[in-house]
């Protein structure tokens, strides 16, 4: 029988029964030895330091520490580290690609519930639903009589603005309903917005047209305030932002004046910063939602995460390539 390769968990020590219950901790007890009761929250600990002696795979989560050059030197056997959760960008060092340690990362699996929530905030957008139901609170009453002319999702012009995992992911849940998508990406070229079904714009003109701007991209130097003063003088009145990606690509001054014009909504699931000060307008203006960075995987949506590292252990032990491999020359324009 071919020796299993030994494994460590390196993250929040807590997180470990969510992100892998029982069945996918037997699963990976199948292809790797590793101990569940054994997690790294402090690389520097000595239990840890012999177990990373050891240690070909490491298995993280969120809470991992970081994987410097003291870290890689105590762990000469290391040959792959598959990422439970998001982004890489947290702990990961130049050194760990020099080395020629492989990374895998559950960000597909992770771009799922960020996707549903954002394909919910359209819909429920589209209909008005944050407005009418705070209006038929106060009144008690129905807050309108007759059709409601300019709301419901018949054609409702949606703007995508970045084909990240999620990104396309949205692309993909929107193509059911009756709504114009279209996308604003620089690195997206005109033959794959085709394949994708959705119109390429630029980022100007997607602001201009469309009724509905939710943004997808990553938090780079490139894209810092991406959506300020002048992006949002151009969005047309009555559209609505939606930012489930990361608070930084939105100036939050900027939003603020024009949420108390009353001109554009939002729905922000992150903020910039997080959470944001207690004495923020945006907790209490009428025409802001705010949901605490709750779209990504929560609850029983993490052992997704989980299950897709998994999966990825197992072609490990059967000398399969990795599925979700971390490319780290896109590294810097993506989460």
């Amino acid at each position: 029988m071919t020796e299993r390769p030994r494994a460590l968990f390196a993250m929040t020590a807590r997180n470990v029964p969510a992100v892998f219950p029982p069945e996918l901790i037997e699963r990976l007890r199948a292809c790797v030895d590793i101990d569940p009761a054994l997690v790294a929250e402090d690389f520097t600990a000595p239990r840890v330091r012999e177990a990373l002696a050891r240690t070909e795979i490491l298995i993280t989560g969120w809470g991992c520490p970081r994987l410097d050059p003291a870290v890689l030197d105590a762990s000469p056997r290391l040959r792959a580290v598959l990422h439970a959760a998001g982004s890489v960008k947290g702990f990961t060092t130049p050194e760990v690609w020099r080395r020629g340690i492989a990374v895998s990362s559950a960000a597909e699996a992770n771009a799922l519930p960020v996707a549903e929530y954002t394909l919910a905030m359209i819909l429920l957008a589209g209909k008005d639903v944050f407005a009418l139901r705070d209006e038929t609170r106060a009144l008690r009453a129905f807050p309108y009589d007759g059709i409601l002319p300019g709301t419901g999702n018949h054609g409702r012009r949606v703007g995508i603005v970045g084909a990240s995992r999620v990104g396309r992911r949205l692309i993909e849940l929107l193509r059911p309903h009756d709504l114009d998508v279209a996308l604003a990406d620089p690195y997206v070229a005109a033959a794959e917005a085709a394949r994708l079904g959705v119109r390429l714009l630029p980022l100007e003109n997607l602001l201009r047209t469309c009724d509905i701007v939710s943004l997808h991209a990553p938090q780079t130097a490139e894209t810092h305030h991406l959506i300020g003063a002048r992006e949002l003088g151009l969005m047309r009145d009555g559209a609505v932002l939606i930012n489930t990606a990361r608070g930084a690509l939105v100036d939050h001054e900027a939003l603020i004046a024009h949420l108390r014009s009353g001109r554009l909504s939002a729905v922000l699931d992150v903020t910039d910063p997080e959470p944001l000060p207690a004495g923020s307008a945006l907790y209490d203006l009428p025409n802001a939602f705010v949901t605490p960075h709750l779209a990504g995987s929560l609850g029983n949506e993490v052992a997704r995460l989980g299950r897709a590292m998994v999966e990825e252990a197992e072609r490990l032990s059967s000398g399969e390539p990795l599925r979700h491999a971390v490319d780290q020359a896109v590294l810097e324009r993506t989460a």
